[in-house]
């Protein structure tokens, strides 16, 4: 199975710190964003390669950082790397799987790809025909990617997450499922003024082998480029998928406040 990390935004909505510097590298504490998920998936027997794919602007960041991950770039010093340290503390962040850079070849928020096709240039570019987890880099997650590889392979199906979500407004925002007591899904929805459902959907995915086809064709068969969530919302439409619900929380770093609050609580 493939780790294929979406990272190729420009997190416009972090100002200047993100300007000229990746969203999933900002440090919390001794590591960084992606880092601290990297460490669970990395620990996942099924998990042989992480491929990070981003955009040209920030690529050499990232290659950087893949080279030592225990150093983490500063946007303070243009992307030079440096230890992640907090109160001198040296971080034993390891991964044993290698790390793949893919450059999407956009330098602006204006002429990206879309996290759809994001994915499928790397599926094309690497000739991905695996298993794969498909993840959003700007998560603090507090469960293990594990049990989600659990429950796809106990399914044997493609999967997505779900959790439940009270706020009918936070629903309009995002992708919302209909299940059935299976955790199938019967229907998915992207920002429902409706919701049919309080189950909502974060960026994480599994799409299997047996499926990839359907992925590859997605686009040019209508599928949304934007979101990751739209192509989750055409897989349900077109082959048999199950809803995991997280057995535990995320934090959903999307502004400058909710970064700073990150550092504050998760950080020291």
């Amino acid at each position: 199975m493939k780790n294929i990390v979406i990272a190729a935004g420009y997190a416009t909505r972090l100002g200047e710190l993100t300007k000229n510097f990746p969203k999933p590298l900002l440090k919390i504490g001794s590591s960084t964003i992606l880092g601290r998920m990297l460490e669970d998936i990395d620990r996942i027997p099924e998990i042989d390669e992480h491929i990070i794919i981003t955009n040209h602007k920030f690529a050499g960041i990232f290659e950087e950082w893949a080279k030592n991950p225990t150093l983490g770039p500063s946007p303070e010093r243009g992307g030079e790397c440096q230890r992640c340290d907090t109160e001198g503390s040296v971080p034993s962040v390891t991964f044993s799987k290698p790390i793949r850079i893919v450059d999407d070849g956009t330098e602006t928020n204006e002429t990206r790809l879309g996290a759809v096709c994001d994915l499928l240039y790397a599926m094309e570019k690497l000739q991905i025909n695996d298993d794969m987890l498909v993840v959003a880099a700007d998560n603090l997650l507090f469960f293990s990617f594990q049990e989600f590889v659990d429950f796809a392979r106990a399914k044997g199906t493609s999967c997505i997450m779900c959790h439940e979500q009270p706020s009918i407004e936070k629903l309009q925002r995002t992708g919302v499922v209909e299940l059935d007591a299976d955790m199938k899904v019967l229907g998915m929805e992207e920002k429902p003024q409706v919701p049919k459902s309080h189950w909502a959907v974060p960026p994480f995915y599994i799409y299997l082998k047996k499926d990839l086809d359907l992925v590859r064709h997605s686009v040019e068969n209508g599928c949304g480029k934007d979101a990751p969530g739209n192509l989750a919302h055409y897989m349900v439409e077109h082959t048999t998928m199950h809803a995991w619900p997280m057995s535990a929380g995320r934090f959903d770093i999307g502004s400058l406040d909710t970064y700073y609050e990150a550092v504050e609580k998760y950080g020291k």
